[in-house]
């Protein structure tokens, strides 16, 4: 009787209960409910998922601004933003460019800077910034997060969160980084500690926040940690 009580409870209820599953029972018949994250919230957790063809370069800005500064901006705010400025028909077949992205952050009182660096020198990248890479011949703006001496990890508007080997990476990416540049940065936000793929075997977190000192080698300002 005490389960079909609960089966019809959790039909009734079920749409209060969508994401969540009973993981165990306590005395007396008390369920225990707890929310279960599924692969594709994983996958985009603390992203931008892009929802059109050409707005990888606003979804991957979006996630910047909003995980690295805590601005509440989404992809189709940032969309209308650059699109006073942009080229439209330009940006119908080629999406937008990191002069677009540029304009808007000043429009917003902030700052980018692009920097052509070397591939050996990747790991010197302590902020997440957008990076172009072409992929199957298909241009596409994605977050570098980190890298370490193995991995370059990404967070990609379409497939969300992906690690590439070092020589993988450098194949497909043009060398530059862009950086978004401003007040308010989080200097421990979780760009910087991105989640390992599912099939990893757990590690020891080597995430440490950035110094003041490296923040500026990227072009901050001393005014921008107050």
């Amino acid at each position: 009787m005490r389960i079909a009580t609960l089966t019809l409870l959790m039909l009734l209820t079920g749409t209060s209960w969508a994401g969540t599953m009973a993981v165990s029972a306590m005395p007396g018949g008390a369920v225990i409910f707890k929310k279960v994250e599924s692969i594709r919230e994983r996958r985009f957790a603390n992203l931008v998922e892009q929802k059109t063809d050409f707005s990888c370069g606003a979804a991957a800005l979006a996630t910047i601004l909003r995980q690295a500064y805590w601005l509440d901006v989404d992809e189709a705010h940032i969309i209308k933003g650059m699109l006073v400025t942009a080229d439209q028909d330009l940006v119908r077949t080629q999406g937008f460019s990191m002069l677009d992205m540029k304009r808007y952050l000043e429009s917003i009182g902030m700052r980018a800077r692009g920097y052509k660096i070397a591939p050996e020198t990747l790991l010197t990248v302590k902020i997440p910034v957008v990076v172009l890479l072409e992929i199957r011949g298909y241009k596409h703006f994605v977050v570098l997060q980190r890298a370490d001496k193995d991995w370059v990890y990404i967070g990609d508007p379409v497939l969300g969160h992906k690690r590439y080997s070092h020589d993988d990476f450098v194949k497909g990416w043009n060398g530059i980084v862009f950086a978004v540049l401003g007040e308010g940065y989080d200097k421990a936000n979780v760009l910087l500690d991105p989640p390992l793929p599912l099939t990893a075997k757990s590690q020891m977190n080597e995430f440490r926040p950035v110094g003041d000192a490296e923040l500026m080698d990227f072009g901050f300002i001393q005014s921008d940690f107050f």
